[in-house]
């Protein structure tokens, strides 16, 4: 596994419990495949957390870009504002 500094681990768990990153995308920032995501996420949380975690992420469809359903993009709720130059309209 590659070894990261404090940040970066930091990083790649908050990516990680991200419901919309998915694992390519923290394999192409930080080069971790899923399986050392995984990994690391063993060894730097609780045990609670890591299970809690493991239970959200199975099966999870927005985090393998193969099963999502959009191609392109960001998913956007309808009943999200939408912002311009920084302010609410």
């Amino acid at each position: 596994m590659k070894h990261l500094n404090g940040i970066e681990v930091d990083r790649v768990i908050e990516m990680a419990w991200e419901d919309r990153t998915t694992f390519e995308a923290i394999e192409f920032q930080f080069g971790l495949k899923e399986q050392e995501v995984i990994n690391l996420m063993r060894t730097e949380m609780k045990l609670k957390s890591f299970k809690m975690w493991r239970k959200r992420v199975q099966g999870r469809k927005t985090k393998h870009e193969k099963l999502r359903t959009f191609a392109k993009g960001r998913f956007k709720c309808s009943r999200q504002k939408s912002i311009s130059n920084n302010s609410i309209t």
